[in-house]
């Protein structure tokens, strides 16, 4: 008895199909990028020469390699962190801020325009120790300028915001983005990291 031959399949369009599938599959993927901390980097200047800062307008954040913080030299708990930021930045000691709150204490920043949060760590902190530092003293400018948003335009400055990034929002855009430039004017975030 012959041998019969076994039928073989036709796979020259193979390399198409699999090709095809391969663009299909690379067009129709969406790939998720993290967003990082969202800095604005000072723009370079030709004056090499650092300004000089006064020791009492910087407020010293440290964080060692045991994720214990240090504010201005004594042990402090995670959840202080904040309000200690907000009694730092809006202390107005020499009285030149109209619209500060704070006990114009003669140790403390002279004016939040001068003010600058000095954020140290080790590095054996861990990241999750590092953001929750950074979230913080975020949310403390964040507090502040609230705040003085309300009080001026009787939103927050969250919503001022908001209705900027809005492209729906009926109102004068220019104006509003006037409003919220002079807010952070009146509060800079002035957040300086130390290696």
């Amino acid at each position: 008895m012959a041998k019969r031959a076994a039928p073989e399949v036709n796979a020259g369009s193979m390399a198409d199909i699999a090709f095809l599938l391969l663009i299909f599959f690379l067009v129709t993927t969406t790939i998720e990028t993290d967003s990082g901390i969202n800095r604005k980097l000072p723009p370079i200047e030709d004056n090499t020469e650092p300004p000089i800062i006064k020791q009492r307008n910087i407020f010293t954040v440290l964080i060692n390699g045991k994720n214990q913080l240090m504010v201005e030299e004594e042990l402090t708990e995670l959840k202080d962190l904040r309000q200690a930021a907000i009694d730092f930045l809006d202390n107005n000691a020499d009285g030149s801020c109209s619209y500060c709150n704070g006990k114009k204490e003669e140790n403390s920043s002279v004016n939040p325009d001068k003010a600058i949060i000095s954020l140290k760590n080790e590095r054996e902190t861990s990241y999750e120790m590092y953001i929750s530092v950074q979230n913080e003293l975020v949310a403390a400018y964040n507090e502040l300028r609230n705040r003085l948003a309300k009080s001026r335009y009787g939103k927050s400055f969250i919503e001022m915001q908001a209705d900027y990034k809005d492209v729906n929002w009926p109102g004068n855009k220019e104006k509003l983005k006037g409003q919220i430039d002079q807010i952070k004017l009146d509060y800079p975030m002035k957040l300086s990291e130390v290696q």
